[in-house]
């Protein structure tokens, strides 16, 4: 189905890692009197870099378990098709999707609180009737429905989907049906159209 599956899933994992920057980064350092330092050069390890998010800076998103990547890969994916094929969309953008929400971790855990493999935040969650988040089959269904809809507010535009799946719709709307100037929507919305593009060419 994947072709040369394993090699696929190192590139894609190696890209998930990495996010490209937009600009300079930031980093941050509390120290011994709880003074916090916030400097894009720092002079010692124990500065943390942080990114650029709807919700300001933060660090990085929690880790994420990767060594069962392929195994959850090939877990879910009838789950995964019985529902694109179900809202209509390409099973292969829910693949996407999923890769740069949770790397098919169904325990995932941001430091937001979106859960899941498809990330879903407790009010998105409630919206889709979704009960339990952590549930592989009612997580990925209440996302489907979520990006089906999102696709559907902003005319089938990819990119302002993604962006709205990241940072809300609302802040798409706020900053006029463009995506947010977050360097987390920006990385986050390039991730999924690079796996999307893979996917593409190397499922059927």
């Amino acid at each position: 189905m994947f072709g040369n599956g394993k090699g696929i899933a190192l590139v894609l994992l190696a890209v998930w890692l990495a996010a490209p920057a937009a600009h300079a980064d930031i980093y941050k350092y509390v120290d011994k009197h709880g003074r916090v330092i916030l400097t894009d050069k720092p002079a010692h390890t124990g500065y943390k870099r942080l990114i650029k998010t709807w919700k300001g800076w933060e660090e990085p998103k929690s880790r994420i378990a990767l060594a069962d990547f392929e195994k959850n890969r090939a877990r879910f994916e009838t789950t995964i098709r019985q529902y694109a094929e179900r809202y209509q969309l390409p099973h292969s953008l829910l693949h996407a999707v999923i890769t740069a929400e949770s790397a098919y971790d169904p325990e995932a855990v941001s430091r937001a609180g979106a859960v899941g493999l498809m990330q879903l935040m407790p009010e998105t969650a409630r919206r889709y009737g979704v009960s339990n988040r952590r549930n592989p089959t009612d997580n990925i269904s209440g996302g489907t429905r979520y990006l089906r809809d999102l696709l559907v507010m902003f005319n089938n535009n990819l990119k302002l989907a993604l962006a709205a799946y990241n940072a809300g719709e609302n802040a798409v709307k706020k900053y006029g049906n463009r995506i947010p100037p977050f360097t987390e929507t920006q990385n986050y919305v390039q991730k999924v159209i690079d796996y999307y593009q893979q996917y593409r060419k190397t499922m059927t």
